[in-house]
């Protein structure tokens, strides 16, 4: 694997860490929450809101973001949200939590354990559920008891499922975007290649990488993770067009130089080694593959056909990690959901993050207060 330049000032963890700058993040203490594998885990959420709460409290919108996503929104999804956009933070109270298990403020593996030596790998597993679980606490603390609308993308769209499967009164809509019900085989062996490239890292030593100095942390595993999974986050046509079999620069591949999506690819790695954290990436990972919808609940569709909320299912026509199949199961098994919005798009899985203009065409089809009733064939106010 080609290194990035300066590898000697990556730092062993790119996780935001007690004592930096915390930014506008907000940070809710939540007790002991007990887990699905039942170990109890005191948990802290970092987050951050956009908009004002109405003394209604009706004006919420929880947006739940992707697995190296954080809670600042409007950075990594302008076109989406902020004033005058669709989910407009004039009109709504944005709320955007740090997902459990992360690395930007809420409780994860670079976090102090009650012992005050970070978790490492002794950070219990987790699951989507109890993502959801701490996001419902955080939500309890800030005085919301429903949400005007959940939306998710990717493994945020796990997060949004289970929300309006577990906890259907609090969802009134509900917006599930390059997603799916159950991870697949091909989804569990593409994260199972990025954990093993993780834990062939010889500087990962088992998770406990914490004290190391910069340059001599796991940057090479989660890199190289980094670029398996961008992989599948693009289009192979947006990458042949965009690419193709051009060298980087001066670099002969003949004579062992590289190709333009080889530098493209390191670069990516190196990006997310600055500013994620490796033991994070695990465990989401982990807690990915074994979403499940279904789980305990009778199978896929019998745990969709408990949603009561308005919903939306967007997919992204290139999508080769979400495949247009996984979106369709949602739109048909969801009993007051539209018909399923494609999006086409080049750009494969990022395009939620780049479509932003359809993206946002088709999310004011949800956020509209007249809707269509497709069984009935009449309109019907909210």
């Amino acid at each position: 694997m080609h290194e990035p330049e300066n590898t000697a000032t990556i730092p062993a963890t790119g996780a935001w860490r007690t004592g930096d700058d915390p930014g506008e993040r907000r940070f809710a203490d939540l007790g002991t929450v007990l887990l699905e594998s039942g170990e109890s885990l005191p948990v802290t959420l970092a987050y951050q809101t956009f908009g004002q709460l109405n003394a209604a409290r009706d004006n919420a919108v929880l947006i739940l973001h992707a697995l190296t996503g954080d809670t600042d929104v409007p950075t990594w999804w302008p076109g989406i949200v902020g004033p005058g956009k669709i989910i407009d933070t004039d009109r709504y109270f944005v709320l955007a939590p740090n997902i459990l298990g992360g690395c930007q403020g809420s409780t994860g593996p670079a976090s102090l354990a009650p012992d005050e030596q970070p978790w490492g790998a002794r950070f219990p597993q987790i699951t989507a559920r109890d993502q959801v679980l701490a996001e419902s606490l955080l939500a309890d603390q800030l005085g919301i008891a429903r949400f005007t609308l959940v939306v998710g993308a990717s493994m945020g769209g796990h997060r949004a499922l289970e929300w309006a499967i577990s906890r259907p009164e609090r969802v009134a809509r509900l917006a599930v975007i390059a997603s799916g019900a159950r991870t697949t085989a091909d989804q569990i062996s593409l994260g199972h290649t990025q954990l093993l490239a993780i834990y062939g890292d010889p500087n990962f030593v088992h998770g406990n990488y914490y004290d190391r100095s910069p340059g001599t942390g796991p940057w090479y595993g989660l890199g190289l993770a980094r670029r398996i999974a961008h992989i599948s986050y693009r289009s192979a046509y947006e990458l042949d067009q965009r690419f193709g079999r051009i060298s980087q620069g001066s670099e002969e591949p003949l004579a062992g130089g590289r190709f333009a999506v080889q530098s493209y690819l390191d670069h990516h790695g190196a990006k997310l080694a600055r500013r994620f954290d490796a033991n994070s990436y695990i465990t989401l990972t982990r807690a990915m593959l074994t979403h499940d919808v279904g789980r305990d609940r009778g199978g896929v569709r019998e745990a969709l056909s408990q949603i009561t909320a308005r919903t939306l299912v967007i997919a992204i026509d290139s999508d080769r990690l979400f495949p247009l199949a996984e979106s369709q199961l949602l739109a048909e098994a969801i009993p007051d959901a539209f018909p399923l919005a494609l999006i086409a798009s080049d750009y494969g899985h990022d395009g939620f993050l780049i479509e932003t203009d359809a993206v946002a065409t088709q999310l004011a089809r949800l956020l509209t207060p007249v809707r269509a009733k497709r069984e009935q064939g009449q309109c019907v106010l909210d």
